[in-house]
């Protein structure tokens, strides 16, 4: 959510701060405000605006900030206080000597405020953030890094902060608890991001901090410990993408771009992933196969856009390893006491690996003795860092707050576990995995084919701007297809959009068919699950005799609905298990060109945040 980055070197700290928040934009956000350590006369120079980047920018311009060469900066997702400039980051105790930004929730925030101001502060904003700060510049007797120690040992909840004080030139403090907080070292100058995005222009060389640390930067050194003060160990890493994956490369908006990015990310996610033995390997798989060999349920745990990938792999896990699988709102887990034991795998998927439900849901999870599998998208996040294993996707960058390669690369992802599933339990012969992945190996081609078609899509998005409402219909893994799509839309088009599985249609959503609806409809192939393509032609009939206007998605060669479809997508032959792969993209580009005919922000769609790193 929020944006957060800090940077001690050479350059002018502003020009790399504000940089450094452009490429974070991505993560949803309601204001903006930056810090510098000012080198004419040592105070800290703040400036900060409700709205937009711009907002800011305007500002800096009318009013320049001294120049200096230590500074930090934040984009702000309101959680205590609706959004205007005294809300805004930075936050500065009463001597305006301390500046902090926030990630997070404090959830202790209301007693602490109450306290310093029983010893006379004066509070000027509404946030939880604030009280940080008094409390740093209280705590302060010359280190900043120790401060932050004591401070931080009094707070609850999720939080990163990010400190500079105007009596500690050259040094940036940072901390966090279950929020996200990166390190980038670079040649006499370092950098603190809540995300790489913030600083890969700068370095790729990044470092992961742990749970409950502190780091002091300084433009020649980084130091990391505990919130006792205790040396912590870290891991550095290489980031294996650089500042161009990130840029927009000529398309009007990122999600353009990472839509046409899917085949390439679909491949990306399947290389490497056969052995020299013709057998199926997930190296970073950690779990003994005795250990697997054991499992006796599989609990999904996933929310979102994730969650509907985790239901399409229900289907795939089941039918391929023969062992109950739940799938289960992240959200909710924890709080339903669900059963668990040492003989239960808990996937858990997110795109940015610092999704907090996502988080306290595999916590409660390894807590009853369950093994942890993460499907993430970002390597040294928290998710895969406290899970028994991990299998990244390797989608590259997804800048685009409403997820699309994202979500094809967690579905193949999904896949290739259920498939070692069925190889480690002897549920599946080699040669039929092989020709899976041989299938899987195909899809990068059918994709791009998809892609090629879509122009009929976009003009019926088009057409379709002043549409109240639009349906969305599928069975089997087509109705995760369906929810999936009517998750774009609102996400993007701000429309009221349902999925429904097709065959509860008649159990109480057919009431909802009225003159003119469109109803996009999902169809499985019709060889190898006949039944529910029969059944789903006769939804299809079902709705359009009562007026409505039916979308079909359906395979080459389907003629069978084609008498039913007042505009028919063709989607290339697929197995019927990896259909969502091909069946999921035109219902993104519906939605992207649906959202941009109604004047929408595509990139960063109101009220939401890329990572959601509070519950």
């Amino acid at each position: 959510m929020c944006g957060i980055v800090g940077y001690v070197g050479g350059q002018p700290a502003l020009d790399v701060v504000i940089a450094g928040l452009k490429r974070l934009e991505y993560r949803g956000y309601d204001s903006a405000g930056v810090a510098v350590q000012t080198e004419s006369d040592g105070t800290l120079a703040v400036d900060k605006r409700a709205g937009k980047l711009a907002n800011l920018e305007k500002s800096l311009a009318d009013t320049p900030l001294p120049g200096g060469t230590t500074g930090i900066g934040h984009t702000r997702w309101a959680t205590h206080g609706g959004p205007t400039d005294a809300n805004a980051h930075p936050h500065l105790d009463d001597t305006a000597k301390v500046a902090v930004v926030h990630n997070g929730i404090i959830e202790n925030f209301a007693a602490l405020r109450a306290e310093i101001a029983e010893r006379g502060h004066q509070l000027r904003s509404e946030t939880d953030t604030e009280v940080v700060a008094h409390l740093l510049g209280e705590e302060y007797e010359g280190d900043l890094a120790e401060a932050m120690r004591k401070v931080c040992r009094r707070l609850d909840g999720a939080f990163t902060l990010v400190a500079v004080h105007a009596d500690s030139p050259g040094v940036v403090v940072g901390a966090r608890r279950n929020s996200p907080l990166v390190v980038g070292r670079g040649e006499g100058e370092n950098f603190l991001a809540s995300d790489v995005a913030a600083f890969i222009a700068h370095t790729r060389e990044a470092v992961e901090l742990g749970q409950d640390q502190v780091v002091e930067l300084r433009a020649g050194s980084v130091t990391v410990t505990d919130f006792d003060g205790a040396p912590a160990e870290v891991r550095e890493y290489h980031v294996d993408w650089d500042a161009s994956a990130a840029e927009k490369g000529g398309y009007d908006y990122f999600m353009l771009k990472e839509i046409a990015e899917q085949p390439k990310a679909v491949a990306d996610t399947l290389l490497g992933r056969i052995g020299t033995d013709g057998r199926l390997t997930l190296d970073e798989v950690r779990i003994e196969d005795r250990v697997l060999r054991a499992v006796d349920k599989i609990v999904i745990v996933a929310c979102g856009t994730a969650f509907h990938a985790g239901m399409i792999a229900k289907y795939a896990i089941e039918h391929w390893t023969r062992v109950p699988c739940e799938v289960e709102l992240a959200s909710e887990f924890r709080y339903r006491d669900p059963i668990l034991d040492q003989q239960t795998l808990v996937i858990a998927i997110s795109q940015s690996g610092e999704t907090m439900d996502t988080l306290m849901a595999l916590r409660h999870a390894r807590e009853q003795g369950a093994k942890v599998l993460a499907i993430c998208n970002t390597n040294g996040s928290t998710i895969p860092r406290e899970s028994d294993a991990v299998l990244y996707t390797h989608a590259g960058p997804e800048v685009a707050v409403a997820s699309t390669k994202a979500f094809l690369t967690q579905l193949v992802a999904c896949y290739l576990v259920a498939l070692y599933l069925g190889q480690v339990r002897g549920t599946k012969w080699g040669d039929e995995i092989n020709e899976v992945i041989r299938q899987l190996a195909d899809a990068p081609r059918q994709v791009e084919e998809v892609l090629g078609t879509m122009e009929p899509v976009r003009e019926l998005a088009r057409s379709l701007a002043d549409a109240p409402a639009v349906l969305f219909l599928g069975r089997h893994v087509g109705y995760p297809v369906a929810l999936e799509g009517a998750l774009k839309l609102k996400e993007l088009a701000y429309m009221h959009a349902e999925g429904f599985a097709a065959g509860e249609l008649k159990h109480g959503p057919i009431a909802l068919i009225e003159q003119d609806l469109p109803v996009v409809v999902v169809v499985p192939s019709p060889r190898g699950r006949s039944v529910l393509h029969d059944k789903i032609v006769s939804n299809i009939q079902e709705i359009r005799a009562r007026g409505a206007r039916t979308i079909v998605i359906a395979e080459e060669g389907d003629e069978a609905v084609a008498p039913y479809a007042d505009h028919l997508i063709r989607i290339p032959a697929t197995p019927t298990l990896l259909q969502p792969l091909v069946s999921t993209v035109p219902l993104q580009v519906f939605a992207c060109e649906l959202a941009t005919a109604k004047g929408h922000e595509v990139d960063q769609p109101r009220n939401l945040a890329k990572s959601v790193t509070v519950e």
